[in-house]
C-alpha cells in the first residue's frame, strides 16, 4: 500500500472543495443516510412487490419477494447504433447468471437514452447532445426509483452517458454502485492517417469516397472509438474515481477478459451490499479526494475538456463545489504523461499496451499526487487500480501487479520524465470572462497569439468562409451564440481539420467560442466553454470584426485590445433556427433552465454552486 504523503497543493486543493461544500456536502450526506433506513423494499406493500417480480422467473421471485439477499438494479444505456454500447446487449444475461451464483438476484431497472455524437457531430442534433446528460440522469433515477434494489450496476462508456449514470449514482447514493464498460475496438488505420484525410477532404484535395473509407477503416468495430475523446477519458475517470474494476477501462469487447470483468464487477458490487456485510454506498466513493483523483488523472493523461463541464456537474450532484480555479491549480501540478490521439499519434489500445492507467496510478501515488485513502469498487484504498486485471486458469478475474516500466515511451512515461510537467487544461481570464483551452496538443510556440477576430454566429459560416478563401492572414475565429442557453452548446470540433489547413499553411490562428470542442481538440488553440455565453449578453456578443485580440495560455488570459470594449452593448442574435427540428422543440425547457459552463452547463443545478 502508497504510505507516500499527499502533495500540498493537492491536500489545499482539497480542503477548500471540503470547505465550500460543507454545507451542500452535510445536506447531501444527511439525506443518503435517511434514504438509506426509508428508501428499500422491505417497505413495499405485498401489491408493489407482486408487480416488481411479475415477469421474473420462481427461483428469482421468491428471493426478492423474501428480501434475504441483494437484488442488483440494472441501468443499461444499450443501442445497438452506438459501437460502444452494442457489446452491452449480452450483459444482463451474464449479470444475472453471475448474481445467481451467489445466490442473489438482479434485474434489468431500466434503459437510458445513449446518442452518439460522432453520428451527429456538425449536424443538428448535437444541439441535444450536452442536454442529453441531465435526461439520462432522470432517466436512470426513474429506473432506479421503483425502490426495489440493494445495488446498482450501471452499463454506459460514451460521452454524456456516464456522467449522467454518475449523476444517477450519486442522487441514489446510499446504494453500492459499480460501472462495467464494454472497451474499445480494436485498432484500425491509424489516427494520423484518419487525421491527414480529414484535412485532405477539407482543402478539397480528396473526394467524398476517400473520406468514408478513411473514416470506415478507422471506425470499424463493436466498441469504443480508439482516440483519446470524451468516451475513453470517462473510462479513465471511472477508475481514478474508483467507480469500476481496477485495469476494465480498455479492454476490447467481446473477449474472455472482457466477459470475466463483467461477472467479477457483478460479484463486487454484490459484496458491498448491507446484506453480505461489507456495505459501501456510492456516497462514501464519490468524496472530494475521488473528484480531485479524477481531476488530476485527466490532466495527467491529456484528456476531454467536456470533462470540466461533467466533473463540475457530477460533483454538485454529490453535494460538492468544483470550480475552475481547481482544475488549473490541479493541471499546473500535474505531469503530462501519456501522448494519445489527438495529443499524439497512438490510440488507447497501443496506450493500454504501454502500461495504461495502472502505470499512471502507481506513478502518480508515488509522486504523491493522488489520494490513496479512498474507497473504492475494489475495496479502500487507490492502491488497488495499479494492479492489472488478467485470466486465471479457470477463466476467472484476477489482478496482479501492473507494469513497472513504461513499454513505450512515446505513448506513455513516468512522471520525473513526462512530456510536459503541467497537465493539458488552462482556465483563460479577462474581459472576455472565462475559457478553457487544452494545450497538451498545442505547440508551445503556438500558445500565445495575438490577432484580429473574424466573427460568425454559425459554424457552417466558418466553413462556407473558408471554402471561399475568405480566412487568409492571421486571425481569431470567434464562433458565438454556441452555449448551453442558446442552442445546447454543440461540439465544434468539424471546424478543426479546416483550422488545422489553415495553420499548416503558415497562418497563426485560434478559436474562441462559449460552444465545446470535445475530447478531439488538437494542434490549433482553442479558449472553449467561454462564460458568460453570448445569449447572456457576455462580453463575447460585444467583439467586433477586426477587433485584436489576445490569448496568451501561458499565462492564463483572454483580452480583447479595444478601448471601448467595456462600454460597448452585446449584439443579440436571431436564433430561431435553433428552436425546432429533430427534436430540438422538446428541448426548450432545457435551454431557458441551463446554468453557464463554469458551473458545469447543466439545467439540474442550474442556480447553485
Amino acid at each position: 500500500m502508497n504510505t507516500t504523503t499527499v502533495h500540498p497543493v493537492i491536500a489545499e486543493v482539497t480542503a477548500r472543495i471540503e470547505q465550500r461544500s460543507q454545507q451542500t456536502r452535510n445536506v447531501y450526506l444527511a439525506r443518503m443516510q435517511q434514504a438509506a433506513i426509508r428508501d428499500n423494499r422491505h417497505h413495499l406493500a405485498c401489491g408493489n412487490l407482486a408487480h416488481a417480480v411479475a415477469a421474473s422467473p420462481t427461483s428469482d421471485k421468491f428471493k426478492i419477494v423474501a428480501s434475504k439477499t441483494p437484488n442488483l438494479g440494472i441501468v443499461t444505456a444499450y443501442n445497438d447504433m452506438l459501437s460502444a454500447h452494442q457489446p452491452f446487449e449480452t450483459y444482463p444475461a451474464l449479470i444475472k447468471q453471475a448474481a445467481r451464483a451467489m445466490g442473489a438476484t438482479a434485474q434489468v431497472a431500466g434503459g437510458v437514452p445513449a446518442m452518439c455524437d460522432g453520428v451527429t457531430q456538425g449536424q443538428p442534433g448535437m444541439e441535444l447532445s450536452l442536454f442529453s446528460r441531465d435526461v439520462i440522469a432522470m432517466a436512470a433515477g426513474i429506473a432506479l426509483s421503483h425502490n426495489l434494489f440493494d445495488a446498482a450496476a450501471f452499463l454506459g462508456v460514451c460521452d454524456k452517458i456516464v456522467p449522467g449514470l454518475v449523476i444517477a449514482a450519486a442522487s441514489f447514493g446510499y446504494l453500492p454502485c459499480v460501472f462495467l464498460p464494454a472497451g474499445p475496438m480494436v485498432s484500425g488505420i491509424s489516427n494520423d492517417q484518419k487525421a491527414k484525410v480529414r484535412q485532405q477532404y477539407a482543402a478539397g484535395q480528396v473526394g467524398r469516397a476517400e473520406l468514408l473509407e478513411a473514416e470506415m477503416q478507422s471506425y470499424h468495430d463493436a466498441g469504443t472509438c480508439t482516440f483519446y475523446g470524451t468516451a475513453n477519458s470517462n473510462q479513465m475517470l471511472m477508475e481514478f474515481m474508483g467507480l469500476q474494476l481496477p485495469g476494465s477501462s480498455f479492454v476490447n469487447p467481446n473477449t474472455p477478459l472482457r466477459e470475466a470483468l463483467t461477472v467479477a464487477g457483478t460479484e463486487q458490487v454484490l459484496r458491498l451490499t448491507a446484506d453480505l456485510g461489507h456495505y459501501t454506498p456510492a456516497c462514501e466513493v464519490l468524496s472530494a479526494k475521488a473528484f480531485v483523483n479524477g481531476i488530476v488523472g485527466l490532466n495527467a493523461t491529456g484528456g476531454s475538456t467536456n470533462l470540466v463541464l461533467h466533473i463540475i456537474a457530477m460533483a454538485r450532484a454529490a453535494g460538492l463545489i468544483v470550480r475552475l480555479e481547481d482544475f488549473s491549480d490541479l493541471s499546473a501540478l500535474t505531469p503530462l504523461m501519456a501522448r494519445v490521439y489527438p495529443n499524439g499519434s497512438a490510440d488507447v489500445n497501443h496506450f493500454h499496451a504501454a502500461g495504461g492507467l495502472q502505470f499512471v496510478i502507481r506513478e502518480l501515488l508515488a509522486a504523491g499526487l493522488l489520494h490513496e485513502d479512498v474507497h473504492t469498487v475494489a475495496g479502500f484504498g487507490l492502491h488497488h487500480y495499479t494492479q492489472e486485471a488478467k485470466l486465471d486458469e479457470n477463466g476467472k478475474a484476477i489482478w496482479v501487479e501492473g507494469a513497472a516500466k513504461s513499454h513505450d515511451t512515446e505513448i506513455l512515461r513516468p512522471y520525473t520524465e513526462a512530456f510536459q510537467t503541467s497537465g493539458g487544461l488552462v482556465t483563460l481570464r479577462g474581459n472576455l470572462g472565462e475559457a478553457v483551452i487544452k494545450v497538451s496538443a498545442v505547440k508551445p510556440e503556438r500558445r500565445v497569439i495575438e490577432a484580429p477576430a473574424k466573427v460568425f454566429h454559425d459554424q457552417e459560416d466558418v466553413k462556407a468562409a473558408f471554402k471561399a478563401g475568405e480566412l487568409t492572414g492571421d486571425f481569431v475565429c470567434v464562433v458565438r451564440f454556441q452555449g448551453p442557453k442558446a442552442n445546447g452548446m454543440p461540439e465544434l470540433h468539424s471546424l478543426t481539420p479546416i483550422l488545422g489547413v489553415l495553420q499548416d499553411r503558415g497562418q497563426r490562428v485560434a478559436l474562441i467560442t462559449d460552444g465545446r470542442m470535445s475530447g478531439a481538440s488538437g494542434k490549433v488553440p482553442a479558449a472553449i466553454h467561454l462564460s458568460p455565453e453570448a445569449m447572456d449578453g457576455g462580453a463575447i456578443a460585444k467583439i467586433r470584426e477586426g477587433d485584436l485580440i489576445r490569448l496568451d495560455a501561458e499565462q492564463g488570459s483572454l483580452t480583447v485590445l479595444a478601448a471601448d470594449f467595456e462600454s460597448r452593448s452585446a449584439v443579440v442574435a436571431n436564433l430561431e433556427g435553433n428552436e425546432a427540428g429533430l427534436g430540438r422543440e422538446l428541448f426548450q425547457v432545457f435551454r431557458q433552465a441551463v446554468g453557464s459552463a463554469s458551473k458545469g452547463a447543466s439545467a439540474l443545478f442550474a442556480t447553485e454552486g
